[in-house]
């Protein structure tokens, strides 16, 4: 059975950059997303916007991202998270640690 042994998603990195929409500042939400993130080995940011929105880069396995979106989908989170808009890249690299800006 001589299958094809593709890349994993544990070799490739992506990057990932989500729009969270919600009750989402002032409420500890980006050491909560910083937190997670770190947990799973990602790279990347979480900022406030002037809108309202936080906004998450994280960089690192395709599963590790789409975990960290999961999470940030959960219900689990600090505030009120109303809706999360994704966008998938690929990662650039670069990014040491994963800061609260």
């Amino acid at each position: 059975m001589g299958s094809v042994t593709s890349k994993t998603d544990e070799t490739t990195h992506e990057r990932l950059t989500a729009w969270v929409h919600g009750s989402v500042q002032g409420v500890g939400f980006r050491w909560w997303t910083r937190s997670r993130a770190l947990e799973l080995g990602l790279v990347g940011s979480a900022r406030n916007l002037a809108d309202g929105r936080v906004e998450v880069v994280a960089e690192g396995p395709k599963s590790h991202c789409e975990r960290l979106l999961a999470a940030l989908r959960s219900g689990t989170s600090p505030g009120r998270v109303d809706r999360v808009v994704e966008r998938w890249s690929a990662a650039k690299g670069g990014i040491e640690g994963f800061v609260e800006r």
